[in-house]
C-alpha cells in the first residue's frame, strides 16, 4: 500500500484572529491510492481452509481409529517384552513362529493359574463374608455399646444379611444381569485376541518387518532405526523379566511365610502379593499387602499382625538385597519419574496407559541416556553423595552438612 498523500494545511484566521489568538491549522482527510490485492493473498486463504479441512478430517479419523491405535500400541510393547524369549528359543534351534507360540502358551498358562486361584479365593471369601457378617455386626455393636456407653441396635442390619434379606436380593439381581456381563466379557475377549494376533505377527515376522521398514531408508537411517528398536526391546524386555523374577521370588517367600503363620488361602494370597506388588505401578505394593491383611483380620487379629510383619520384612529384603541385584542390568526408574509416568499414562489411555507407563518411561529414559552427552558434576553440598556402600549392596546416605 502506498503512503497517503497529505494535503497542505490551511488556516482559518478570519474568525479566530479577531481576538489576537494564533491561527488554527486545519487539514483535509488523507486520500489513499487504490492498488490491486497481492496475488499471494487468495492463495494463502485457500491454503488456510484446505489445511483446516485436512486437520478436521485427521481428527475425525483418529477418533474413529482410537481403539485400533490403542491395540497396536499395546501389541507393540508386548512384542518388545516377549521378543527376547523368542530370540532365546530361536538361538537354540526353535523356529521363530513355533517359539512365539510356545511363549504365548507359557504366558497363558501362568495367567490361567493366577486367575483360577484368585477366582476361587474371591468366591470363597465373599460367601464366607456374607455368612459371617451378622456375627461381625453383633460384635461391633457390643464393642461400641461397651466402649462408648451407647445403645445401638443392629437387628435390622443383621436381618439384611440373613435369608430373605437385601443381600440375597442383590445377589439375585446380579444373577439376572448375566447377559450384560457376558457381553462385556465377550467384548473384552475379542479385544484381547486382537492384541494377541497383532503381537504374534510383530514377533514372529519381526525380522521381515524390520527389513521392510529399513529398505526405504538410507544406511545411516537404517542404523538409527535398528538402534532405537534394539533399545526398546532390551529395556522393555529387561523390565518385564526383572519384574517377573521378583514376582516369583515374592510369591514363594510369602507362600512359605503364610504357611508358617497359618494364614488361610496361603497360595492364592502369595500369588496375589507377587503379581500385584511387581506389575501394578506405584500403588501395587499397598494393594498387594491390603488383601492378606483383611483376610487375616477376618480370621484372627493375631494372624493379621503376622501378615503385616511378613509383608514389611519382605519389602525390606527386596529393597536392600534383591532389587539392586536383579535390576543391575535393567532400567531403574526414579520414584518420582515412575509416579509421574503412571499419572500421565492414566490420563492419556486410562488403565492401559497406567500399565504401559513404566515400560514406556524406561524406554524413553534409555533413549535420552543414549543420545544425551554426560558431563562431570562440580563438587557442591547440593550434589554430594556418600560413596560408602551398605553391607547389603545399596548405597547408604550420610549427612551432607556438618553435625550439629
Amino acid at each position: 500500500m502506498s503512503e497517503p498523500v497529505e494535503p497542505p494545511a490551511t488556516t482559518d484566521g478570519d474568525a479566530d484572529n479577531d481576538a489576537g489568538d494564533p491561527p488554527i491549522l486545519r487539514t483535509k482527510p488523507p486520500r489513499f491510492r487504490s492498488e490491486p490485492m497481492p496475488s499471494w493473498v487468495p492463495r494463502a486463504i485457500v491454503m488456510f481452509f484446505v489445511g483446516l479441512a485436512v486437520v478436521t478430517a485427521l481428527a475425525w479419523l483418529l477418533s474413529r481409529l482410537e481403539a485400533l491405535i490403542v491395540i497396536l500400541l499395546v501389541s507393540m510393547f508386548l512384542s518388545f517384552a516377549i521378543e527376547p524369549a523368542v530370540n532365546w528359543l530361536e538361538q537354540r534351534g526353535v523356529r521363530r513362529g513355533l517359539g512365539t507360540f510356545l511363549t504365548f502358551v507359557g504366558l497363558a498358562a501362568a495367567f490361567g493359574v493366577f486367575a483360577f486361584f484368585m477366582g476361587q479365593l474371591l468366591i470363597d471369601q465373599v460367601v464366607q463374608l456374607i455368612d459371617r457378617m451378622p456375627d461381625y455386626i453383633v460384635q461391633i455393636q457390643d464393642w461400641a455399646n461397651r466402649t462408648f456407653d451407647l445403645e445401638i441396635d443392629a437387628e435390622a442390619l443383621v436381618a439384611e444379611f440373613q435369608e430373605g434379606g437385601r443381600a440375597e436380593e442383590v445377589a439375585t439381581q446380579m444373577a439376572g444381569n448375566i447377559w450384560e456381563i457376558s457381553s462385556t466379557i465377550i467384548g473384552t475377549l475379542f479385544s484381547l485376541l486382537t492384541v494377541l494376533l497383532f503381537t504374534f505377527y510383530l514377533v514372529a515376522d519381526g525380522p521381515r518387518l524390520r527389513r521392510t521398514l529399513c529398505s526405504a531408508l538410507p544406511p545411516e537411517g537404517q542404523r538409527e532405526v535398528l538402534k532405537v528398536w534394539e533399545i526398546a526391546i532390551a529395556k522393555t524386555g529387561g523390565y518385564i523379566y526383572s519384574r517377573a523374577l521378583l514376582a516369583v521370588i515374592s510369591g514363594l517367600f510369602h507362600w512359605g511365610a503364610f504357611e508358617v503363620a497359618d494364614v488361610r488361602y496361603s497360595l492364592p494370597l502369595a500369588l496375589w502379593v507377587g503379581v500385584m506388588s511387581q506389575f501394578i505401578p506405584v500403588v501395587g505394593t499397598y494393594m498387594a499387602g491390603a488383601l492378606p491383611i483383611v483376610i487375616g483380620l477376618l480370621h484372627d487379629p493375631i494372624t493379621a499382625a503376622w501378615v503385616v510383619g511378613i509383608v514389611v520384612v519382605y519389602q525390606q529384603l527386596e529393597n536392600y538385597v534383591l532389587l539392586p541385584r536383579v535390576s543391575a542390568h535393567t532400567m531403574q526408574l526414579h520414584a518420582a519419574v515412575a509416579f509421574g509416568a503412571v499419572i500421565a499414562g492414566a490420563a492419556i489411555l486410562g488403565v492401559i496407559g497406567a500399565l504401559l507407563a513404566l515400560p514406556v518411561a524406561a524406554t524413553v529414559q534409555a533413549f535420552v541416556s543414549t543420545y544425551l552427552a554426560r558431563h562431570d558434576v562440580i563438587e557442591s553440598d547440593l550434589t554430594r553423595e556418600s560413596i560408602a556402600r551398605h553391607r547389603f549392596g545399596r548405597r547408604s546416605r550420610e549427612p551432607l552438612g556438618p553435625a550439629l
